[in-house]
């Protein structure tokens, strides 16, 4: 819990669980006002089950029950009203579509009639359960219920993956998973919702914020360099369009709250 009322905790798996979820979490808000966080951009995708009211992604009000959440392309903020309560799934890069077999465009409402994953059991088991400790081994448990953990996504793009979080170039790629470079494109866009130049802007950016929380007395000018941006201006006008937010403000920590 943070000194403003806001509870949140984490559980990142371990084991066949971590190639597939980045983390379980659960949120929830005990104060008399409202509370904005960011939701900085990973290129995954998520669920987020609501189990009281009272949250907005980027203004839209999201309603009580199951949400299937988009791809993540640029940050955005999170509101949530006194006492609000939910939990959330977090997929890695392109998992949430071999799991789901499709993308999402805006949040959207599970309706029971798509469920084949038990996420309205789940919601109402969570609902029901009086200790909110017992809320991420309930989400342990129905991930090894009901995820298959088989061939999630081709051995192509799990490749491909691995060589553009290298930083590596189209061509350089090409050469390596023996596909041309519009098929790479094809896939990328197809499983991870965006294109790999994309999801190499997204992957630079959360190294660039990283290695400035760490090094807050860091020059920009040589982060900029250090992180393969053309200049310092290039930086900033990547980290507005991804992170929405400076890299002076990263550094100062003006991060909205």
């Amino acid at each position: 819990m943070d000194k403003q009322g806001f509870h949140f905790q984490l559980s990142q798996p371990s084991g066949r669980l971590s190639a597939m979820i980045q983390g379980f979490w659960v949120a929830s808000v005990d104060q008399a006002e409202a509370i904005t966080k960011p939701l900085y951009s990973d290129a995954g995708s998520g669920i987020v089950l609501n189990l009281n009211g009272g949250v907005e992604i980027e203004g839209q009000s999201i309603p009580s029950g199951i949400i299937m959440l988009p791809t993540s392309m640029q940050a955005e903020h999170v509101c949530m009203q006194p006492g609000c309560l939910f939990v959330g799934i977090r997929f890695h890069p392109a998992i949430g579509y071999g799991v789901l077999g499709r993308h999402y465009i805006e949040p959207t409402l599970l309706a029971k009639e798509d469920d084949i994953f038990q996420l309205h059991s789940l919601h109402t088991s969570l609902k029901n359960e009086p200790d909110i400790q017992q809320y991420i081994p309930m989400l342990y448990e129905w991930a090894e219920q009901n995820l298959d953990f088989t061939d999630v996504i081709p051995q192509t793009l799990e490749k491909s993956l691995q060589y553009i979080s290298q930083a590596a170039s189209l061509s350089t790629l090409q050469s390596e998973v023996d596909v041309s470079q519009r098929q790479i494109e094809r896939i990328c866009k197809l499983w991870l919702g965006m294109t790999p130049k994309h999801y190499q802007r997204i992957l630079r950016i959360r190294k660039a914020i990283e290695c400035l929380r760490e090094n807050p007395s860091a020059n920009l000018a040589d982060v900029a360099h250090d992180f393969g941006f053309s200049d310092q201006a290039h930086m900033t006008r990547e980290f507005r369009t991804i992170a929405r937010l400076t890299p002076k403000q990263v550094l100062q920590k003006k991060v909205i709250r």
